[in-house]
């Protein structure tokens, strides 16, 4: 696929999370005030696909209520990317929560979507994988079952504030690495994961941070699934990473590789 195709042919993204409400109580003396703010983390995500495919992106309360509850729904989509979203967002819909009314497990939906020939990818975050304080919660969920590493059941973040340097390991051939020969900018932290038997580790975290994954490849059935343990902005991102050329490329390849285009 390149980006001349007409809008039909291009493949359809989803990106679930990637969005945070803020709330700052603010003291000047006597007096103080409250202020909230709401942050958008995805967007140069999105932007970076743009050209290519067609995305539609569901902050964290947007998903809690519209991600579908079938998988005719879900099959609306290519590519299914979950980024630092709990998986209690996707199971404790409102009616859930608030009234105690059934409604299907969106998370065992998401395993058979990818089983069936989804694409499902996992970046890294506060909430997923595990995440801070292990309240990402997505450790022995139906969708770890489908990614090609495990979740370690505890806060598994790695904070690297002096920053490190992605240590390429797979093939320069390979479809996701296409394109992103050379030194990469600096990464500020990451979950720690461990791969599945048979996944392929193209990135590792450099050995002084523990050499974990940093990027891995899989299969789940029809499916190819995918697993980038950093974040894809701010603050394991740092500003120089977005503003990478690479930046673009690595996303577009990890998308087009799920999507099974190449």
């Amino acid at each position: 696929m390149t980006a001349e195709n007409t809008k039909t042919d291009r493949k359809k993204v989803l990106l679930l999370g990637e969005s945070w409400m803020t709330s700052a109580t603010h003291y000047k003396g006597f007096d103080q005030f409250g202020s909230v703010t709401f942050h958008l983390g995805g967007e140069p995500f999105v932007a970076a696909l743009k050209a290519r495919y067609d995305v539609t992106y569901m902050p964290s309360h947007v998903a809690a209520t519209e991600l579908p509850f079938d998988l005719d729904g879900l099959g609306a989509w290519d590519v299914i990317v979950i980024s630092d979203i709990g998986a209690n967002t996707l199971l404790l819909h409102p009616d859930v929560w608030l009234t105690g009314k059934p409604r299907p497990n969106r998370l065992k939906l998401l395993r058979e979507w990818a089983r069936n020939g989804g694409g499902l990818v996992m970046f890294g975050g506060y909430l997923t994988f595990q995440g801070i304080d292990g309240r990402g919660r997505w450790a022995r969920t139906p969708v770890e079952e489908a990614l090609p590493v495990t979740c370690l059941p505890y806060d598994d973040r790695v904070e690297v504030p002096e920053g490190f340097r992605a240590d390429l390991t797979g093939p320069a051939d390979h479809p996701v690495l296409e394109g992103l020969s050379g030194e990469w900018p600096l990464l500020l932290g990451a979950n720690e994961v461990l791969p599945k038997a048979g996944a392929e580790v193209l990135a590792r975290l450099p050995a002084e941070e523990g050499g974990h994954p940093l990027l891995v490849t899989g299969t789940f059935g029809k499916g190819r699934t995918v697993a980038w343990t950093s974040d894809v902005g701010p603050h394991w991102v740092p500003n120089a990473f977005v503003e990478w050329p690479g930046y673009a490329t690595l996303w577009n390849n990890i998308v087009g590789w799920a999507a099974q285009e190449r």
